[in-house]
């Protein structure tokens, strides 16, 4: 969730240190071995390169992404400015996802930021020219600002490995498509939602997915379960799909069965799963 899995910045993890130890030490210190790694990588991969991270800058900003127009009108990108191909080259390379839109349309296909080292820059390095602390990274630890970015990173990792999520639901036989979705509210009357992840699958069933990071198995609450029912409820009504409705939690440490879960969360994956 922060380094992504490149081999060569797990290199820099030393044995006998928690996480946060490792990170403050590889990202944070004065002397860190990353501390000007995200220019580098940017420049090394791309030519003016300052477009791309452009995009991604404004990609953070949304964990369900940005439709082709929304991008071309939030920066100074356009499809003939070269907008297309850079958002080719960035999803090449594995920074961002293109996602279909759940209806088919291609005006509502979103591209969203999946590369956690850069989450991880945007977050907590870009913009902040003070000095840092000696124990800055564990001192920002467990804070609010952590929590948000956490939950953020921990659905990158997500859509990183959608291929052993459905391995864990026991549907990688069945072809789908993978995607986030949104309805905006228009109205006092009308209620938005959102979904982190939708898998569509050809036999008529649509997985809705929560994407939980927590350091406990994850617990519904009666609130909770309200919420996901009117989530399911907002997202029958606005796609007018007739497909049966699977709510699956993918939490990282699984789900504490209680009576709020029970008949309402079909399926449970773990983080343990992503990596099997």
């Amino acid at each position: 969730m922060v380094l992504g899995g490149i081999p060569y910045y797990l290199n820099h993890v030393k044995a006998g240190l928690s996480a946060a130890q490792n990170i403050q030490a590889i990202v944070f210190d004065k002397s860190a071995p990353l501390m000007g790694e995200f220019d580098s990588l940017y420049a090394s991969l791309f030519e003016d390169h300052q477009r791309h991270l452009q995009v991604v800058r404004f990609l953070k900003h949304r964990q369900a992404g940005f439709t082709f127009k929304e991008i071309s009108e939030k920066t100074t990108l356009t499809a003939g400015g070269g907008l297309t191909r850079t958002l080719d080259e960035l999803e090449q390379a594995g920074f961002i996802l293109r996602t279909p839109s759940f209806t088919g349309h291609n005006r509502g296909t979103a591209y969203k930021l999946i590369d956690p080292f850069t989450l991880f820059h945007l977050t907590w390095l870009e913009g902040n020219r003070r000095p840092l602390d000696a124990e800055r990274w564990i001192t920002l630890h467990s804070t609010p600002a952590w929590h948000a970015w956490s939950g953020y990173a921990f659905e990158m990792t997500c859509f990183q490995h959608l291929r052993q999520i459905k391995m864990s639901l026991g549907i990688s036989g069945i072809q789908s498509e993978s995607t986030s979705w949104r309805h905006d509210s228009i109205g006092p009357d009308d209620q938005g939602a959102q979904v982190d992840l939708l898998i569509d699958r050809r036999d008529r069933v649509v997985n809705l997915c929560e994407i939980k990071f927590t350091n406990d198995p994850f617990t519904v609450s009666a609130k909770y379960a309200k919420e996901l029912r009117n989530k399911e409820a907002v997202f029958k009504n606005k796609t007018g799909t007739k497909k049966a409705i699977f709510i699956t939690l993918i939490s990282a440490q699984g789900l504490e069965q209680n009576s709020h879960s029970v008949g309402l969360v079909s399926n449970t994956v773990t983080a343990d799963a992503l990596f099997s």
